[in-house]
C-alpha cells in the first residue's frame, strides 16, 4: 500500500482575475476550491493513475471535514487524526497574471497526536511506500521527519521524501528510496547557483554519497534528470506546453515516478511518467487527469 503524510493539509480558494489592483475591489473571472497539502495532492494523482493510497495527517474543524469528504469524492482514501481546537487551513491562491498565494498556519499539531500518527505509521510493513512531501508546522519538531524514517528504514518500507535544506539533508542517513529536490534547492543544500546539467548531477551524487538512493531533479523548462541507486544517470526533455499552473506540479512528478516504478521497475520509464504528470499539471488550471497526463505520453 501506498501512504502520503500531509501534516497541514487545506482548503485551496482559488480565484482568477485579469489583473490585480491594490487598494480596489476585485471582481473575479471565475473561483474555486480546490483540496490542498503535498501529500493530498500526490494522493490525488496515484489515484488518476490507478493505484490506491491512503492520506494521513492531520485535520480540524469543518474545514478538515471538506477536506476528507473532498478526498472521499475523488476516491481517495484517508485517515486522518482530527484535532480537538483549530480549523484545517484555508490557503488563498490568486492567479491575475502573476500567482500571488497567500497560506495559513493551520491548526496546532499537539505532541499526544503526533504520537498517534507514529502508531500508524509504526503498521507499515516491507513493501508498503511512504510519500513525506512539503515542509512541517512551526508546532511540530524540526526532527518529526527524520524520526519517522528512523523508525520504518530498517522496516523496508520504501519512503520518498520532498523537501527542502535541513528537512531533507537530515533524512539521508536512513537512505530514502527518493528524494526530489528542483535544481533551485539541490543548490542551496550546497551553497551554490547550479548553471549546467553536469554541476546538477555533481551535487545530486553528494547527495546519493549521504545515502538517498534514488535522485530525481525536476528543472521546470530544462527537463528531468535522474540518478538511480544502479549508476545510471537519466536525462529527459521537459514536455513542450503552456504553463498555466505551478501548484502541484512538484508533487504530481512524485506520484508518477512512484507509480511508475511500482508498475515497471524501470528507472527511465518512472522518470518518463513523472515528468509528465508534473507537466499535465502544470498545463491544467487543477491536478492532472489520466486524460491529460497519456496525452503527454503519446506524443
Amino acid at each position: 500500500m501506498i501512504y502520503t503524510v500531509t501534516f497541514n493539509p487545506a482548503l485551496d480558494y482559488v480565484v482568477r482575475l485579469p489583473e490585480l489592483a491594490p487598494g480596489e475591489v476585485n471582481r473575479t473571472d471565475s473561483e474555486d476550491i480546490q483540496l490542498g497539502g503535498k501529500g493530498i495532492n500526490v494522493s490525488c494523482v496515484l489515484g488518476q493513475l490507478g493505484f490506491e493510497s491512503v492520506a494521513l495527517g492531520f485535520v480540524a474543524g469543518f474545514t478538515g471535514e471538506a477536506v476528507e469528504a473532498g478526498l472521499a469524492r475523488r476516491g481517495v482514501k484517508s485517515d486522518f487524526i482530527r484535532l480537538p481546537e483549530g480549523l484545517t487551513r484555508i490557503n488563498v491562491k490568486i492567479k491575475a497574471g502573476a500567482e500571488t498565494e497567500i497560506n495559513g498556519r493551520g491548526p496546532a499539531i499537539p505532541a499526544a497526536a503526533l504520537e498517534e500518527l507514529f502508531h500508524k505509521l509504526d503498521a507499515l510493513t516491507a513493501g508498503d511506500v511512504l510519500v513525506l512531501a512539503g515542509s512541517i508546522p512551526s508546532s511540530l519538531p524540526s526532527d518529526v521527519y527524520q524520526r519517522i524514517l528512523e523508525k520504518l528504514a530498517p522496516k523496508g518500507v520504501l519512503c520518498a521524501v520532498d523537501a527542502t535544506g535541513e528537512l531533507l539533508v537530515k533524512v539521508l542517513p536512513y537512505k530514502p528510496f527518493l528524494i526530489k529536490p528542483n535544481n533551485h534547492e539541490l543548490g542551496e543544500i550546497f551553497g551554490r547557483i547550479l548553471h549546467t546539467g553536469d554541476e546538477i548531477v555533481e551535487c545530486a551524487r553528494l547527495l546519493q554519497d549521504k545515502g538517498a538512493r534514488n535522485v530525481l531533479v525536476s528543472m521546470a523548462g530544462d527537463g528531468a534528470l535522474l540518478l538511480d541507486e544502479e549508476g545510471g544517470v537519466h536525462r529527459l526533455e521537459a514536455f513542450k506546453g503552456k504553463v498555466k499552473n505551478s501548484v502541484g506540479a512538484g508533487d504530481s512528478m512524485v506520484a508518477g515516478f512512484v507509480a511508475g516504478w511500482l508498475e515497471k521497475g524501470d528507472w527511465a520509464w518512472a522518470l518518463r511518467l513523472g515528468s509528465a504528470c508534473g507537466s499535465a499539471t502544470a498545463f491544467s488550471d487543477t491536478l492532472a487527469t489520466r486524460a491529460e497526463i497519456d496525452a503527454l505520453l503519446q506524443r
